[in-house]
Order: structure tokens, then sequence, then C-alpha cells
């Protein structure tokens, strides 16, 4: 029985590698519209993409990011000055592309763009520390995707949404999170209500990589701010040595940080170009392995998991 079920997985996963094989034809009369080029994987996709034979449109939020892009890529490639928070930027970067893109229409959008603050405990934070969050990780990918829906339907092309694991389950407390749940609802909302024009909505759920995302002396840095406004009484809560433990764990943690960002940027490349996209894809072996079975598991298991040590150390 066992191995009858195993040749059954194997031959899955065999049939599934045949069919993810082809690629979409005409590259060279493909735009695709990318957030969030100035490093990171969205830099790292734009030039891919671009050798890749794709007509690129890379937003940057920054001169400096479009001029090192221009000067590394090819003629294929444009650039596009994109503040996602502020909606005459996007309005101002959706009629740069409607006008490059003409008749042809938008093949793919990639919602790449995204920020992620101090992870802390939800009494330490405010409504404002949530919405700067949300105003980039999800209220932009939704205010980008919906400036540039009408091109995307007309070439039938497609949406990729850059969520994470931490949008399955919550390891840590924060916007990060909250803001990565959103975008998973959204991604799963729009893949159905644009199933009949021919548009495909794809995900991108990374685990853990060595990007300014998951920088750990970043987050201990906005950890601390955070803990000095605190009023005294929450402070003595916690207790004065809650800070030193959580660095701890940090620096345990930041050991297993993947740090290969091409597994990512290839997952990005296949639901750009493959005439077969998955619906999903869970780059990084701790999101295969670890935290996408540990959000099926029942949650007094992933509760026990994930509670914060520092605390339970302190109780």
């Amino acid at each position: 029985m066992f191995l009858y079920i195993f040749g059954l997985v194997v031959l899955y996963y065999i049939v599934r590698w045949y069919r993810e094989l082809d690629r979409v034809p005409d590259r060279g009369n493909k735009y695709v519209f990318i957030t969030g080029c100035d490093s990171g994987f969205g830099e790292l996709l734009a030039r891919h993409l671009d050798k890749c034979g794709f007509c690129v449109v890379a937003a940057c939020l920054t001169e400096k990011g479009e001029e090192e892009l221009k000067k590394s890529c090819s003629s294929r490639l444009s650039t596009v000055h994109l503040d996602v928070t502020n909606s005459e930027s996007i309005e101002k970067a959706s009629r740069f592309i409607k006008n490059l893109v003409g008749e042809k229409g938008l093949w793919a959008l990639v919602n790449n763009a995204g920020i992620s603050v101090a992870s802390a405990p939800a009494d330490w934070l405010t409504l404002q520390d949530y919405k700067a969050t949300l105003d980039v990780n999800l209220y932009g990918v939704i205010g980008v995707t919906l400036s540039v829906l009408p091109l995307i339907k007309k070439a039938r092309g497609r949406v990729v949404n850059v969520s994470s694991v931490v949008g399955r389950i919550s390891p840590t407390s924060g916007p990060y999170t909250v803001s990565k749940y959103g975008v998973e609802a959204f991604n799963d909302s729009l893949r159905r209500n644009m199933y009949h024009f021919g548009v495909k909505v794809l995900c991108i759920e990374p685990g853990f990589f060595k990007t300014q995302v998951a920088n750990m002396d970043v987050h201990l840095r906005g950890m601390k701010k955070l803990w000095e406004r605190l009023p005294v009484e929450v402070k003595e809560e916690y207790g004065d040595d809650y800070i030193q433990k959580v660095e701890n764990v940090m620096k345990k943690y930041s050991k297993t940080l993947d740090s290969d960002l091409m597994k990512v940027v290839n997952c990005m490349e296949h639901a750009v170009s493959a005439v077969r996209p998955r619906t999903r894809y869970s780059p990084g072996w701790d999101a295969k392995f670890f935290w996408l079975p540990l959000s099926y598991l029942p949650t007094c298991i992933s509760d026990y998991l994930l509670l914060d040590k520092a605390i339970r150390s302190a109780k």
C-alpha cells in the first residue's frame, strides 16, 4: 500500500513537472510591470525577465534604483517612478504603462513592493503602526492592481501577488502578518473574479530569506524604539530582560535564513512566463516543510510551538 501511494505521488510530480515546462511565445511583445524594483526580489526579477526577452516596466521608489537598472539591462526595459502609497503616483504610472503597451495590453503585473516594520506584541502598537505597513503591503497592492487591471484583461494576462508564508500562519505579532493575510484574501477573490476573463491570478508565498524585510538587526532596532515608548507598567509586565531574550532568539533564527534569492525569483518568472503556471508557489524549504504543514495542524499544536519564547521563559 505504501509503495502504491508513493508511486502515485512520484507520478503526480513527474506529470506536473512536464506540464510546467512550456513557456509563452512572443516574449518580445509582452510587457511585465514589476513594483518594488529598487532592491531585493524586484530588482533581481526585473534583470532576469529582461534577459528572458520580456519588455519589463520596472517601478522604483528612487532615482538611483531606476538608474542602476537602466545601466545593466537592455533597451527593452523601461523604468517608472512609483510610490504605491500615493494615488497620484499610481495614476501617473498607469498612464505611462497604458501609453507604452498600446493595444497589446499588459501581459503581467508583479506586486512585489513591500515593507516590514518591527514585530512586537499587539499591546505595544498603535493603529498608526498598522496603517503605515498596510498602506504599502495591502492597499498598495490593491491600488496598483486596479489601476492596470483593464490592460491585463485586454491581454488576457496575469497578476502575480507576492505574499508570504506569514499570510498563512502568524509566527509573530504586528502589521506585517496582517497585511499578508489581506493580500491572500485579495488574491483569492481576484482570481475567482477574473477567471471568466482569461486572467490568471497567482500567489508567491516565500519562506524566510536574507532580504531587508527579514533583516534581524533592523527588526531589533525597531523593537527597541517601541520598547522605549512603552509605559512603565507594560515594561514591568514583560520584564526588564525581555528585549535581551528576544535578541538571543533573533540571533539564532537569523542563521537559518535562506540566502538563495533566486529560489523566489525563479518562481516569479515561472508565474509570469509558464503556459500553465501554478496557483501558488512556496519557495524555500522552511515554507514547504515547516510553515505550510504547521498551518494545517490543530491550533493547540501551532499555538504551543509559536508562543513567544521570551515571555514563556519569564513566566
